[in-house]
């Protein structure tokens, strides 16, 4: 691809990344993300076909850079507990160097009415079940190997991902509440302890 080119897409998902983390989708026009990017309108039409092609396209890098992220918590060679909490740590990471890109997957946008949006919302959900089935296999193998009780798979990987997205999202308040990324850190811990051991005492 022409150098040129390349720096164009790149300055319109980045602007667009900064707006639609602000506001919703459907307030954001093409010309604040032309802007913003410093390109003429036409340019998202040229690469992207649209403003839903852009906000696909915006996705899709969210998606692609999560994935990357559990690939290394999901590594060969570790124990199901250590996925666990790997995958813990590995989303912690995912937020602290793209929290917009957290915002987007973990909180996503009303996709309105249209059929472009419906299509993404979709994508995005197919997306998150496929994380949430390494999950359930990785409790799965700790049930067989007798390292984790019996539980149900399906909900105790529910469970975690939505502890998960609450507790990070406490690093994006701004009142007393807020917790600093060591403390995001150490609370997923204890969240991934409470699955893993559970209140009561055996």
């Amino acid at each position: 691809m022409d150098p040129r080119a390349e720096r164009t897409i790149e300055a319109l998902l980045r602007a667009a990344e900064q707006l639609f983390n602000r506001r919703p989708f459907a307030e954001v026009t093409l010309e604040e993300i032309a802007a913003a990017a410093g390109v003429a309108v036409g340019s998202v039409y040229n690469h992207f076909g649209s403003k839903a092609g852009l906000h696909a396209a915006l996705i899709d890098r969210a998606l692609d850079t999560d994935r990357y992220f559990m690939d290394l918590a999901y590594a060969p060679g570790r124990s199901p507990i250590d996925q666990l909490y790997a995958a813990a740590a590995e989303y912690l990471a995912f937020y602290l160097a793209n929290p917009e890109f957290f915002r987007m997957l973990a909180f996503p946008a009303d996709p309105g009415s249209y059929p472009a949006g419906r299509d993404l919302a979709e994508r995005l959900a197919e997306s998150v079940r496929e994380q949430n089935v390494r999950m359930v296999e990785a409790i799965k193998l700790g049930i067989e190997t007798g390292v984790l009780r019996k539980v149900d798979p399906e909900e105790t990987a529910t469970v975690l991902w939505a502890a998960w997205n609450g507790i990070i999202s406490l690093g994006w308040r701004s009142d007393g509440l807020s917790r600093s990324d060591d403390e995001l850190a150490q609370l997923l811990r204890v969240a991934t302890d409470l699955v893993a051991h559970g209140l009561l005492v055996d």
